[in-house]
């Protein structure tokens, strides 16, 4: 009976014999965990703008509804009071309006920015975890025909 290889063993050598790079998959995840973090900021501070914003409109017009609701000594100030009360509201809406848009447009400006950066910073990781790959790897060819 003939010896017969151990393919077991040459396959477990062959497969030490190619590292595995876990520091590049531990980067790729720190650059994900980093842009996740700047981009949970970018929408936090854009909610909480806009809660602002909603609060100081809401609180601006129970305001003006309080002045509209007083006792008007004559019928006709009541009827100033409804016209003065929808072009107050309509004037505050287009501004607050505007401010969300603003606030929107921020955002928006702030998520391209960081996108761009991160894909930057993630073509460059994945460039030199290529490039350390293939040079591990052609090492490690290198040594297995040498054996």
């Amino acid at each position: 009976m003939a010896n017969t290889q151990d393919f077991t063993a040459v396959m477990k050598d062959m497969m030490g014999s190619f590292p595995v790079d876990t520091k590049a998959m531990e980067e790729a995840f720190k650059t994900q965990a980093t842009l996740n973090e700047k981009l949970s900021g970018v929408a936090l501070d854009a909610a909480s703008k806009s809660a602002a914003l909603s609060s100081k409109w809401t609180t601006d017009t129970i305001a003006k509804l309080g002045e509209m609701a007083k006792a008007k000594a004559e019928p006709a100030d009541y009827a100033k009071a409804a016209t003065d009360f929808a072009s107050a509201s309509a004037e505050v809406a287009a501004e607050n309006m505007a401010a969300f848009a603003e606030i929107a447009k921020k955002v928006q400006t702030d998520t391209v920015e960081l996108l761009m950066a991160a894909g930057k910073d993630i073509t460059e990781d994945a460039t030199a975890a290529v490039k350390k790959a293939t040079n591990d790897v052609t090492a490690a060819a290198k040594k297995a025909a040498a054996k």
